[in-house]
């Protein structure tokens, strides 16, 4: 029974070693639409085993190549809000814009504020919804809480926008943020 300990050490370690060559590596299961970076890693193997008595089971493999793929997840493109134009000298829409400019902000932060305020109010300073009660321009809910930008929060346009825009930029940072989260969820 001598030679029973080698022969069982013999398929073990062939077993050990088929195991081990027939496991793949998987890639990401994500799927992307982009073009995926793609590295390449080339070994060299050789696995030996040597048993009493000068026997030596040995299993090489040659160049083993593995393909490592890494995908980078494809995020959808944020909304483009349509193109808002000049506003009428002196409107809510005209108030609003000298308010981002003011802010450093241009043309397409303004059309993404005009697209959200003609969703939410129609920039109607008196707008309420009736069944959240939100109030105003920006649809502040309740509307008291525009108080902290003036006294005539109720009815002067540039107290709600200039509320608006601060609630904006706390939350969203910039128009174009809370355009792309109401088209996602449909509020702001």
């Amino acid at each position: 029974m001598s030679w029973s300990l080698p022969v069982f050490a013999s398929v073990v370690s062939l077993g050990f070693v088929a195991t081990l060559m027939m496991a793949a590596p998987t890639p990401a299961s994500v799927v992307s639409a982009a073009p995926a970076p793609v590295s390449s890693i080339e070994r060299a193997e050789v696995q030996s085993l040597t048993v009493a008595e000068g026997f030596v089971n040995e299993v090489s493999r040659d160049k083993l190549a593995i393909k490592e793929i890494v995908v980078e997840p494809v995020l959808p493109a944020a909304p483009v809000a349509p193109a808002a134009g000049t506003p009428d000298p002196g409107t809510a829409q005209a108030i609003a814009q000298s308010m981002l400019t003011a802010r450093g902000l241009g043309a397409g932060e303004y059309s993404c504020l005009v697209s959200l305020w003609n969703r939410e109010s129609g920039w109607n300073v008196y707008a309420q919804n009736p069944s959240s009660g939100a109030y105003g321009i920006p649809q502040s809910l309740p509307g008291s809480k525009m108080a902290t930008a003036g006294a005539d929060w109720a009815t002067n346009p540039a107290t709600q926008i200039s509320w608006g825009l601060s609630y904006i930029e706390g939350r969203y940072g910039t128009p174009c943020g809370a355009w792309a989260h109401s088209e996602s969820n449909g509020w702001y």
